[in-house]
């Protein structure tokens, strides 16, 4: 080797024959006789191939490198799919518990009204059926005891005048007749208790007046209901109606 390349060290005498060696660092290609690499400055001993760069803890070299990329795209890939499924797969609905039905309660029969004239002061009660006739309110009466210039309201020097009509005739000698004022919240006071008025046995009409200054100071001002009984051991109502006394 001397003789090749007198004066000259061996390392020298091969650098020349282009001789290089890679840094195992940055793959820099390096002569073989360099001590460090010409690039990043990391000690280079000769004879050193590619393949030492893996023997540290973390691998270096492209091929490792491309591998785990793959690896962990495939990782992430999966999650990113898995998150996908999820959003497709409806959630199971909730089972609500169906309430427990309570036992229905036993309807309690109504009381019934008995025949009976009710205490002083108190409405005599009325069932919810079709009455057999009908009151008609006016100032006046005509040859068939029918009430005439109708008119519901009765004001202080005018006369207070009704008449009671029915399907059939009476088939009594008398009617008895119940007035009731109607209070503001609804309630029933009664103002006169049922008085008996003459009427004709065979007759379907009958008709009735008084001067309305006296019941004004009877009964007050106000919204009235008149009523008209057949008498008996069971009254029947015939009839009833509203009226007003007004100042």
């Amino acid at each position: 080797m001397q003789g090749l390349c007198p004066g000259r060290p061996v390392l020298g005498c091969r650098a020349m024959t282009g001789d290089t060696v890679e840094c195992f660092n940055c793959g820099r290609a390096n002569p073989t006789w360099a001590q460090v690499c010409r690039s990043c400055g990391v000690p280079i001993s000769p004879g050193v191939s590619r393949a030492a760069r893996s023997s540290g803890p973390l691998p270096t070299d492209r091929e490792s490198l491309i591998s785990i990329g793959a690896t962990l795209g495939s990782i992430l890939l999966a999650i990113v799919f898995g998150m996908f499924l999820t959003g497709l797969i409806p959630e199971a609905p909730l089972i609500a518990a169906s309430a427990t039905p309570e036992p229905s309660r036993t309807p309690r029969p109504s009381a019934s009204f008995g025949p009976s004239t009710p205490p002083v002061g108190e409405a005599t009660p009325v069932p919810s059926v079709a009455l057999p006739g009908t009151i008609a309110f006016g100032t006046g009466l005509n040859g068939s005891q029918q009430a005439t210039n109708a008119t519901d309201t009765f004001t202080p020097g005018s006369r207070f005048c009704h008449s009671i009509s029915v399907s059939e005739p009476f088939g009594v000698n008398a009617v008895e007749e119940e007035v009731l004022k109607i209070e503001e919240g609804g309630d029933l006071t009664v103002v006169q208790e049922r008085t008996a008025l003459g009427v004709r046995n065979d007759a379907q009409v009958a008709g009735f007046c008084a001067p309305t200054n006296a019941l004004i100071n009877d009964w007050g001002v106000g919204q009235f209901l008149l009523r008209d009984y057949r008498p008996g051991a069971e009254p029947v109502l015939l009839a009833e109606g509203r009226f007003t006394l007004a100042r």
